[in-house]
């Protein structure tokens, strides 16, 4: 896959990862895990990225006597996740239109 497709894929699995409430990152790749695989440092550059893009705000709070850092999401953010729901139709289209011949021939 595209590395940039496969970027771009990520960032929006882990918007969709906080969406409905703040989350720390132990607990994202914990909700992940079901649809796909995540390291830390992965997680960790993306949340990063996220956040110098405005998608995301970081809090720090302690739990357990250790500073724990929670995500949320923006508005910004959420249009993204909307903005990826569109553009993921245009890519279904395609490839309905890419694998017709195939289907055809079946």
């Amino acid at each position: 896959m595209d590395i940039q497709l496969k970027r771009g894929l990520l960032d929006v699995c882990v918007l969709a990862a906080i969406k409905n409430e703040e989350s720390y990152g132990y607990k994202i790749i914990k909700d992940m895990k079901p649809y796909l695989e995540m390291s830390e440092s992965t997680l960790y550059t993306i949340l990063k990225r996220l956040e110098l893009a405005e998608m995301l705000t970081v809090r720090s709070a302690e739990h357990g006597g250790r500073l724990r850092k929670y995500y949320k999401i923006t508005p910004a953010g959420l249009n993204r996740i909307e903005d990826f729901k569109n553009e993921w139709r245009e890519v279904m289209s395609i490839y309905r239109f890419v694998t017709k011949e195939e289907s055809e021939n079946a």
